[in-house]
């Protein structure tokens, strides 16, 4: 016989039931705010969620990072250890746990807790860091240098954390070897590493060095690393060395191109690097480069296409090296209804002063092949290097002033006069 219940009992019943759902329900919300609030608001986010991990290591990173405030550390650390008790495999925990009592002193403790970091996971940032930073102290730089491999292919903008060590690492060689084996195993932050040398002497010599070291290898030196450090060689004003690396880099193919001025016949095989042509990215204008043999009408050059707008600056450079004495620059060109209200001409300007050693004017109209030509000489002190440059005489960008037509150049080049 079924057992009946009274109407008072069934609606107690309802009510717990709704009551347990109604808790269960609260914690859920409680738990999704918290995990919304874990990034910008840790403390909050605690409050809703006491066992919120992420938010607790926000919060102690906070106070640890909080210049204003002298943190205390066996409140944080009690905090910290308090939360490994419910999630021993967090990697970030022994981290923070680690940068507590480094920060105490205790270091071989702080030590034993980044490797524990680590073993969980091999990519735990901070605990990367600091074993990066022991690595170098200690000596064991190609250690070091495997660390940062795997702190960069995880967190490739942290290369501004490591770039100071790089130095040290190089100047020893165990350390250059281990950054050589690196690269050459192609590294993703190899064009980073030339980028940071180039800007010292000293970086630039152990970029130089690399680069060598790279050449004939299975990952031979990229174009733009070449850039980077031949730039850096000429913002630190020493030309010889970066004419000599740009020689240096040059292949079969593009030796053939060389000269006063490197691939005069404007092949459509730009590098980018400084001592080859460089197109400007000018509003107003088109330059395009065209082999002879693919080329309309064997129109083979350099086109530069005028859009009936003012042009300002340059459109097409490169820096030469000319040693003292006397030369001729010389154009073959062709023009299609080329107007040019201000000039436009080839200036050859020592870099560094910045003076002028040359201007040679591109006349207007229709014509073809013309092959106009023009003295100068090189001083013998002050000008070691010079930039070859093709712009206008705009000094403002003016309606009144529109550069119209199309200029073919088929051939400019430099030659030595006999003394």
């Amino acid at each position: 016989m079924m057992e009946q219940t009274s109407p008072l009992m069934r609606n107690l019943r309802r009510s717990g039931v709704w009551f347990v759902a109604s808790v269960l329900a609260l914690a859920a919300s409680s738990i999704g705010l918290s995990r919304f609030l874990e990034t910008e608001t840790p403390t909050v986010s605690l409050a809703l969620d006491p066992l919120n991990v992420n938010a607790l290591i926000g919060e102690i990173t906070h106070d640890l990072n909080d210049t204003s405030n002298t943190p205390d550390f066996d409140a944080l650390l009690a905090k910290a250890e308090g939360a490994l008790l419910f999630d021993l495999a967090d990697a970030r925990l022994y981290s923070l746990i680690g940068e507590i009592k480094y920060r105490q002193g205790e270091k071989d403790q702080a030590y034993e807790l980044f490797d524990q970091a680590r073993k969980l996971s091999k990519t735990e940032i901070h605990a990367l860091q600091r074993s990066i930073g022991h690595s170098i102290e200690t000596g064991d730089l190609s250690k070091a240098v495997g660390e940062i491999d795997i702190l960069l292919r995880r967190w490739p903008d942290r290369f501004p954390a490591v770039a100071e060590g790089l130095p040290t690492i190089l100047f020893n060689p165990d350390g250059y070897q281990a950054v050589l084996a690196a690269i050459k195993a192609e590294a993703p932050w190899r064009t980073n590493l030339f980028a940071t040398l180039g800007r010292t002497p000293e970086g630039l010599d152990s970029a130089n060095r690399l680069l060598l070291d790279l050449t004939g290898s299975g990952a031979p030196p990229k174009s733009n690393e070449l850039s980077l450090v031949i730039n850096g060689y000429i913002n630190q004003k020493q030309y010889e060395p970066a004419y000599r690396l740009f020689l240096f880099s040059l292949s079969d193919e593009e030796r053939k191109l060389g000269g006063y001025v490197f691939n005069s016949t404007f092949e459509p095989v730009p590098s980018g690097k400084p001592f080859d042509w460089q197109i400007g990215d000018q509003p107003g204008l088109e330059v395009t480069f065209a082999a002879s043999r693919d080329a309309v009408e064997g129109e083979g050059g350099a086109t530069v296409r005028f859009f009936n707008t003012p042009v300002k600056n340059a459109a097409l450079q490169q820096y030469i090296e000319l040693p003292p004495g006397s030369y001729k620059i010389s154009l073959i060109a062709s023009a299609r209804n080329l107007k040019l209200p201000k000039e436009l001409f080839w200036s050859i300007r020592c870099v560094g002063s910045g003076g002028e050693i040359a201007r040679f004017n591109i006349p207007e109209g229709t014509y073809n092949r013309q092959a106009p030509s023009q003295d100068f000489s090189v001083g013998s002190a002050g000008c070691p290097m010079q930039l070859l440059k093709l712009e206008t005489a705009a000094i403002a960008e003016s309606w009144r002033f529109r550069y119209v037509g199309t200029l073919v150049m088929h051939k400019l080049s430099i030659e030595r006069l006999s003394s």
